[in-house]
């Protein structure tokens, strides 16, 4: 042999060139091995899973982080889906030490006799896991090289299983979904163990190309990467022929998730600013669950009764025309460029949930044709028509869909609200809106609006003349009233000699509430109205409190009617009820705040006596008959040129306070009153906070009143000791043979 190779040299360098290159291979393996980045990211695996933000019932309202992950233990996914896998991307994973030789030679043997097309790859489930976790999809060698080592590594660090289970909780599934979990939830709504044949064939594609794959963006695609991943399936047993065909005809059904902006955007982001202070920038990445006191239908309710009154209110108004243009081709052919011109009319005025943006392509005097976002062609007729016929071509509007279909022309609402419930025992929020739509205007105003409450104050001038000796039979002027300059009027414009209490406030009589300020003092009011927790700094110190001209936030006045439905007792609304770690554990339970006695039960209990008055026969009569209740109590508020609508009311197990205004104070229109704006929102949101509860009026305290006749009285201001009249001349002198006790007076001055 070594003549052969002294007389024939060129055989020796072929003998020697393998070893030459299986000894540099070794030594730059060696080499990169010694660089290799720790695996503690695997080993010690820690995915990120966004923040999460919950209903009490369970119902997701939030999420927030760069990643939709639901990290799903390996026993608990489904043994067919992962069988599946790994028939498509890994057939023998479970024999080999991370590199598939005979993939990689059959790949190498491909890429050198194809001439074009992509290079072809044999990556293991363990090197794509390295590359997912460790590098980039780059295809160049040095990183293959790394990549290789790299599964090597990892196979001798974690068992198969432990492989398997990362792999699939950490690929990247397109969308944002992080793992299978997400991608399930995410394009169909389901838990992993409710996914069909189809359905699975299509998650088990989208790892070969999860952008270019992506369902809710390339149907087609992603239907014919399903129907390979359908016959490899077959091929190796693990569904029938008649799987696969009826898995191809099955349509594609990829699951939209409802927009929840609006539903709870603002308590989610007050959950998110609440749990960022608590724990920083891993509250983003640790898979924290936080369960809120929201109840998802009453909340929802409130929210779409809000969107409706601003809608209906937005309909009063003229049309402002469109809300901007932009340049269409005059074809609609996608090749002249429509595609793209509508893409950037969409992206610059996005759908506000159910109020979608639309552009006017063309029309006539009998019908409009536009289109949505989604590509869908919509036709406006009648009304809805007359003011699209001065625009052109390219007009940005907005469109609503009515029943059957049919689809009218609308705007954006300038106007804001808020609403908010609370369960009064507890101080638990149960619904929280905090505006119109959260991507339209972040401002929280159901916390953060100080606005005029207006009559809706009143009711804390009652309380307080109630603790003075007054009853619902009290009389009061109902007479004109001016002072110097200031000269308020009633609304309704009617003036009467007197009223008693409960026909004041009942019919919201501005006089009545001007001398019951006047008699007590502003002082006295404002430090009064400080005990239902109401800012006593921001209300002002004069006789226009009576008209509620000082400034309280929604949840302040939820909290401050709960205490007449709560025996007095003032409770602080709070909204975070517990969070867990992405393991389960509890990291907080929320203690909530103790009650504070704001006024006397008995001063409670005969301040709602005048409230169900209001809410029976007064100006919140609606409440009572639209919901067929006899147990509401509540209180309207409409400020000074109806810049301000208010409704504030109670049942014994819920309070709950709707405000409606312009964010830059001005009129929502001269017939707009807190009655019929407000009071809709706050019934309709009612209706389902107390749905299949029984009438449950409130009930007296055991002491400190007696009830004469129909009426009750404080036992020390009983009968003849009460406060008869203010504001009125003293009556008629008794006969002289009348032994009666002279009626308790209060002096205007």
């Amino acid at each position: 042999m070594l003549k052969l190779l002294v007389r024939r040299p060129w055989l020796g360098a072929i003998v020697a060139l393998p070893l030459v290159l299986l000894l540099l291979s070794a030594i730059v393996a060696a080499l990169v091995w010694v660089q290799l980045p720790d695996l503690d990211t695997l080993t010690d695996y820690q995915p990120h899973q966004p923040l999460r933000v919950m209903s009490a019932d369970g119902q997701l309202l939030g999420e927030f982080g760069a990643e939709r992950r639901r990290f799903v233990p390996l026993k608990d996914i489904p043994k067919p889906m992962q069988d599946a896998l790994l028939a498509v991307e890994d057939a023998d994973f479970y024999a080999h030490s991370g590199l598939d030789f005979g993939g990689i030679a059959r790949a190498m043997w491909r890429n050198v006799t194809t001439v074009r097309g992509p290079l072809h790859g044999a990556s293991t489930i363990t090197q794509q896991l390295a590359r997912d976790t460790f590098l980039t999809k780059e295809q160049r060698w040095s990183r293959k090289v790394v990549e290789a080592l790299l599964a090597v590594k990892i196979e001798r660090a974690l068992t198969k299983a432990q492989i398997l289970e990362i792999y699939m909780n950490q690929i990247y599934l397109g969308n944002r979904a992080y793992g299978f979990a997400a991608a399930a939830e995410r394009y169909f709504g389901k838990t992993l163990d409710k996914l069909d044949t189809a359905e699975t064939a299509l998650l088990i594609g989208l790892p070969k190309d999860p952008n270019r794959l992506n369902p809710a963006v390339y149907p087609e695609r992603a239907k014919r990467r399903q129907a390979v991943v359908l016959e490899r399936l077959a091929a190796v047993d693990l569904i029938t022929p008649e799987q696969v065909k009826a898995a191809r005809e099955q349509p594609l059904d990829i699951h939209r998730p409802k927009r929840t902006a609006g539903v709870a955007d603002h308590a989610a982001e007050q959950v998110r600013q609440e749990m960022l202070t608590r724990f920083g920038e891993a509250a983003y990445t640790r898979g924290l669950t936080v369960t809120t006191t929201l109840l998802y239908a009453e909340q929802s309710a409130a929210q779409e009764a809000l969107r409706h009154a601003l809608f209906e209110l937005e309909r009063r108004q003229p049309f402002r025309g469109p809300e901007a243009m932009v340049d269409l081709p005059e074809s609609d052919a996608k090749s002249d460029g429509l595609d793209d011109a509508l893409d950037a009319a969409f992206d610059a005025h996005p759908d506000l949930g159910e109020l979608r943006t639309a552009v006017l392509l063309e029309q006539d005097k009998g019908a409009a044709k536009l289109v949505l976002a989604d590509g869908e062609r919509i036709t406006l007729k009648g009304a809805s028509l007359r003011p699209l016929q001065s625009l052109k071509r390219g007009a940005v509007v907005r469109v609503l869909e009515g029943k059957g279909n049919q689809w009218q022309l609308s705007q954006t609402p300038q106007a804001e609200g808020a609403v908010v419930t609370m369960d009064p025992a507890t101080g638990a929020i149960r619904s929280l809106v905090g505006g119109f739509d959260f991507t339209r205007n972040q401002f929280n105003s159901a916390t953060q609006a100080y606005r005029q409450p207006g009559s809706a104050f009143k009711p804390f001038v009652y309380s307080a003349l109630i603790e003075q000796g007054a009853w619902a039979g009290t009389l009061v002027s109902d007479q004109p009233f001016v002072q110097g300059d200031w000269a308020p009027r009633n609304y309704d414009g009617q003036y009467e000699e007197a009223l008693t209490l409960r026909q004041g406030l009942a019919r919201s009589k501005n006089m009545v509430t001007i001398r019951l300020v006047q008699t007590l003092g502003p002082q006295r009011v404002r430090a009064w109205a400080a005990r239902f927790g109401l800012d006593e700094e921001r209300q002002p110190l004069n006789l226009t409190l009576a008209l509620g001209t000082g400034a309280v936030t929604p949840l302040q006045m939820a909290q401050a009617y709960g205490a007449f439905a709560n025996e007095g007792q003032l409770r602080t609304g709070w909204l975070v009820q517990r969070v867990k770690d992405a393991q389960g554990e509890t990291l907080f339970e929320a203690d909530p705040p103790p009650p504070r006695q704001a006024v006397s039960a008995r001063n409670a209990f005969m301040t709602a006596q005048l409230l169900a008055a209001v809410a029976r026969e007064g100006t919140g009569a609606r409440a009572s008959t639209t919901l067929g209740r006899w147990d509401l109590y509540g209180k309207t508020g409409t400020t000074n040129d109806a810049v301000d609508a208010w409704f504030c009311g109670f049942q014994a197990s819920r309070v709950g306070a709707v405000w409606i205004g312009y964010p830059q104070p001005k009129s929502l229109g001269e017939r707009e009153t807190g009655g019929g704006l407000a009071l809709p929102v706050w019934a309709a949101t009612m209706a389902v906070a107390l749905k299949g509860q029984p009438n449950n009026q409130l009930a007296p305290p055991g002491d400190g009143l007696v009830k004469m006749g129909e009426d009750w009285f404080y036992t020390e201001f009983s009968g003849d000791l009460a406060i008869a009249r203010i504001g009125l001349p003293p009556p008629p002198p008794p006969e002289p043979a009348s032994e009666a006790a002279s009626e308790p007076q209060f002096p205007l001055n």
